[in-house]
């Protein structure tokens, strides 16, 4: 996968977050996302930096960008590419091992545990698996009647 289409299937995937969680049908019901703001430019104030997006996926004008995000949002719907994908979502980074492993060196001694790991169409850096799965237990294991405090 080129530096192009994985930025594509990003902007995808980052875009159908709102799908995901059942707040809306379609990206461009959602008015705080880069689809609509690419279907919509506002005036003042944008985030997305078109001109870079129109020269890094070689587009001649807008036009073909909105078309072209227009497909990949619609092709991932009815594909049903919208699931959720941990490598997506639990994840520091993903992309080509070198991005991984300039990350990574990036991140000094806080990237030492980071684990480079490979799913099916990239590369990933993650936490260390106890991260997600630390326990608490003992005293403070839960909240039991003695710790509530009624308010009022």
């Amino acid at each position: 996968m080129d530096i192009v289409e994985h930025l594509a299937r990003c902007m995808v995937y980052i875009d159908l977050n709102m799908v995901r969680a059942g707040v809306v049908k379609h990206p461009a019901e959602w008015p705080m996302c880069g689809y609509h703001e690419i279907q919509n430019p506002p005036a003042r104030y944008a985030v997305i930096d078109q001109t870079a997006l129109l020269d890094l996926f070689g587009f001649r004008d807008l036009g073909q960008l909105q078309q072209a995000c227009r497909e990949w949002i619609d092709g991932a719907l009815v594909s049903k590419q919208q699931a959720r994908d941990s490598a997506w979502t639990e994840s520091l980074a993903l992309g080509r091992p070198e991005f991984i492993e300039a990350f990574k060196q990036g991140l000094d001694i806080r990237g030492a545990y980071r684990e480079l790991a490979e799913t099916e169409n990239a590369h990933v850096l993650r936490e260390p698996p106890l991260t997600y799965r630390t326990h608490f237990v003992g005293e403070m294991g839960s909240l039991r009647g003695n710790n509530t405090v009624l308010l009022g």
